[in-house]
């Protein structure tokens, strides 16, 4: 396993800069150092990715652009002072993602499901309807716990369409997202344990994982919706 690459301190100053400068006047000017410490995070999320593929099945990595899409944003600043990545599970019978997020002061990783489409959160949130039991049971084991705290996620203020409100378990039905974050110091990111922290952490979630996709790949009686 991959565990000698590190983030240096070099790319937590060039993000400072960037956001001190955020301009395109001055990114032009260190378009050069930009490559460079794209190209080091790059390298991490590939050995991240790598780790991954020991104890699950990754089908793609992806680096988000550091250009910002301004279109419907009152923020107009060009660039994004981070840079992020996220890692795909492999087909439709693995579901969910892991993330992670590279800013001086705001360091992180998240796993779980962002933004689920109408039917997968339709399907979770019957799933939880009809018992919540193995769900609670999973998010609220010791090791899970320790590493990622509570689950996460946006949330209706009321009862979804066709849910009740007085349900024991509406706390869970009513969210949108269903997500975990773990966030870190830059000298816990700077450290060169934290490509082994980032995919502790990682495998950490994996029972939340496997109940997720076994929930999104099977009906109500727990037959396989798969072909």
């Amino acid at each position: 396993m991959a565990s000698n690459i590190t983030v240096s301190k070099e790319v937590f100053n060039f993000l400072s800069d960037l956001k001190k400068n955020n301009n395109k006047e001055w990114f032009e000017e260190h378009k050069s150092e930009f490559k460079k410490y794209q190209s080091e995070v790059k390298t991490f999320l590939e050995a991240a990715k790598d780790n991954l593929n020991h104890h699950d099945e990754i089908e793609k990595t992806k680096m988000f652009r550091i250009y910002r899409d301004v279109r419907f944003s009152k923020d107009k600043t060009p660039y994004k002072s981070h840079f992020a990545g996220f890692f795909s599970r492999l087909g439709a019978h693995l579901r969910g993602g892991y993330y992670i997020h590279i800013k001086p002061g705001e360091s992180f990783i998240g796993v779980g499901f962002f933004a689920p489409n109408k039917e997968d959160l339709f399907r979770i949130r019957k799933e939880l309807e009809m018992d919540a039991g193995e769900f609670r049971e999973v998010i609220n084991q010791k090791e899970l716990k320790a590493i990622w705290g509570e689950l996460r996620g946006d949330e209706l203020k009321t009862a979804p369409k066709g849910f009740d409100k007085e349900h024991p378990d509406i706390d869970l039905i009513r969210k949108k997202q269903f997500m975990f974050v773990r966030n870190f110091t830059d000298k816990e990111v700077l450290s060169p344990t934290f490509l082994d922290e980032v995919d502790k952490s990682y495998r950490a979630i994996r029972p939340y994982f496997d109940l997720m996709s076994d929930i999104l790949t099977t009906n109500l009686n727990g037959e396989s919706i798969l072909e």
